[in-house]
């Protein structure tokens, strides 16, 4: 692999071309610049998300339900569920960091579609605008959950049909960015970069473009079909004119369990990149975890009406999709099991990145061992729609793809913004994070297991206890998050300018300086090794 280069282009933070300031940026072609629209856009929309989740907490502590209605609560939860799933956890690392360091890891100058990528941008950014006026517009902000089901989508008088649409608009941008990374990977590695010489975070993206690829289709088909049914009443999902409601559950889940992988693949990968960093040496079980990565996309598709479990089906039916929830555990339980093996006898340098890397498989593990047992049907029956669901969703999802984007933001930061942060300020806001998360989280899967169902607006006597543990849990958590991104964002401002290889890394994206330069390399590399090769690190 080549070692550090020097180059004379000027950074891609410097505009050159005849369009300056906001035009240049709107209107660039460069991977990395569109990583920070999508960063900055996906930021935005996360903490709008999290001041909706606040009122939500501030209804179920206060019974604040006097100045609140049930039905905007019921918009308030759809809300956040949207916004955090479509805006936020699907797009975030792939598009922010995908963008960013894929051509980078594999030795190239852009994207296959530099275009393309841009347009998926725009993409994003409509459906989101979408979203937002659907709010605002028709009947009133959609009240439905995130899951759109029906037949309650198709008979409520709220504005669902501009809200679908714009889930619809936001699929064109996923599938965009997946054609992108597959045809990126296929056509424009390095001379030498052979599949298994690809860091991991490749393999990650590589499979979930796939899922990407395949699996949006069903949805944005699904979603279109809500909308015809709501306008022309064609009694596809809806049972008073023939439809089968369970057909759009069977649909959803098709495209959204996969989706759950699309929000982890990736946060694995940022995993995988960070453990060897820190502990100098290469990743345990190479191949495992590649391979693993590409099971999880494959299994993971086959596995979607455990979702469906209280719907009817028959025993065949949940017997299998039991059987195969246990399976598709396996390949995350590989990964966690090299991860841990990776660190084991590594020398340990114990920097924000890694903090954030161990918080990540803490609290995944958590979330995957609740995953398992509701793969247990007799559990699942018991704790179906209960807050014990919305506790184990945010354990994986946040706990799992929101902690590792934190840790990706960490360990790339001096390398995208040529700008160190304070460590110091990092370590102080992981506390109050850590502590809220698992008292509002743990807390919900302690509610949902004594029986308190999701999605309701009041709750009875016996669970307010936990209520007020989980909303000063919540309020701790804000706390932390305030402090995180204050901390980033003093730093892009104000810190000390970075080394160009701050962590001693050894993959590509340490040998090109910080911020990196417009085409990332002065010349192609030529890759001769393995991307965790430490050795001559330690020869020099």
């Amino acid at each position: 692999m080549s070692t550090h280069a020097t180059t004379a282009q000027p950074s891609y933070l410097v505009d050159t071309g005849t369009r300056k300031g906001l035009m240049a940026w709107l209107t660039t072609t460069d991977h990395k610049r569109i990583g920070l629209l999508y960063l900055y856009s996906t930021i935005a929309f996360f903490f709008v998300a999290v001041g909706v989740a606040f009122v939500m907490r501030l209804v179920q502590l206060t019974m604040f339900q006097k100045l609140i209605t049930a039905q905007t609560y019921n918009a308030l939860f759809t809300l956040h569920g949207v916004i955090m799933i479509f805006l936020f956890i699907i797009p975030g690392i792939p598009a922010v960091f995908g963008n960013f360091f894929l051509p980078i890891l594999i030795g190239a100058k852009d994207v296959s579609f530099p275009r393309l990528n841009l347009a998926s941008w725009y993409f994003y950014m409509a459906g989101a605008i979408l979203a937002v006026l659907s709010l605002f517009t028709g009947g009133g902000a959609p009240d439905t959950g995130w899951t759109f089901y029906a037949p309650f989508s198709l008979k409520t008088g709220t504005n669902v049909s501009l809200a679908v649409f714009a889930a619809f608009i936001l699929g064109f941008s996923s599938m965009l960015t997946g054609i992108n990374f597959v045809t990126t990977i296929h056509r424009l590695r390095a001379p030498g970069m052979k599949w298994f010489r690809m860091p991991l975070m490749c393999w990650a993206l590589y499979s979930t473009a796939w899922i990407q690829l395949l699996a949006t289709p069903i949805v944005a088909i699904t979603l279109v079909l809500v909308i015809l049914e709501r306008f022309f009443g064609i009694g596809i999902f809806d049972p008073a004119k023939g439809g089968d409601p369970l057909l759009y559950q069977h649909l959803f889940w098709i495209y959204s369990h996969p989706a759950v992988y699309i929000m982890i693949l990736p946060a694995m990968g940022v995993i995988s990149e960070i453990l060897p960093t820190f502990t100098k040496r290469p990743i345990f079980g190479y191949k495992a975890i590649a391979f693993s990565s590409m099971s999880i996309a494959g299994v993971g598709s086959l596995v979607w009406a455990h979702h469906m479990f209280t719907s009817g089906m028959s025993n065949m039916a949940q017997m299998l999709f039991s059987l195969l929830t246990m399976v598709v555990a396996v390949p995350s339980a590989i990964k966690v099991f090299n991860w841990v093996s990776t660190l084991y006898k590594g020398s340990i340098d114990f920097q924000p990145p890694l903090l954030f890397t161990m918080t990540f498989i803490f609290l995944f593990c958590i979330g995957g061992l609740t995953g398992v047992m509701q793969g247990a049907l007799a559990i699942n029956v018991h704790i179906h729609d209960t807050y014990f669901i919305v506790g184990h969703f945010h354990y994986v999802m946040f706990g799992g793809t929101g902690m590792a984007l934190f840790a990706a933001l960490l360990y790339w930061f001096p390398k995208m913004w040529g700008k160190m942060y304070s460590k110091k300020a990092i370590y102080a806001s992981w506390l109050p994070m850590f502590v809220g998360f698992n008292m509002l989280y743990f807390g919900m899967m302690i509610a949902g297991m004594m029986g308190m169902p999701r999605r309701y607006y009041v709750h009875l006597p016996q669970y307010h206890t936990l209520h007020i543990v989980m909303t000063v849990g919540s309020w701790f958590l804000i706390l932390g998050l305030l402090m995180f991104f204050g901390a980033l964002v003093y730093a892009i401002f104000k810190g000390e300018k970075a080394e160009d290889n701050p962590w001693g890394g050894v993959t590509l994206e340490w040998t090109i300086p910080s911020p990196p330069p417009l085409e990332n390399f002065e010349e192609i590399p030529t890759i001769t090794h393995g991307p965790y090769h430490f050795e001559q690190q330690e020869a020099k």
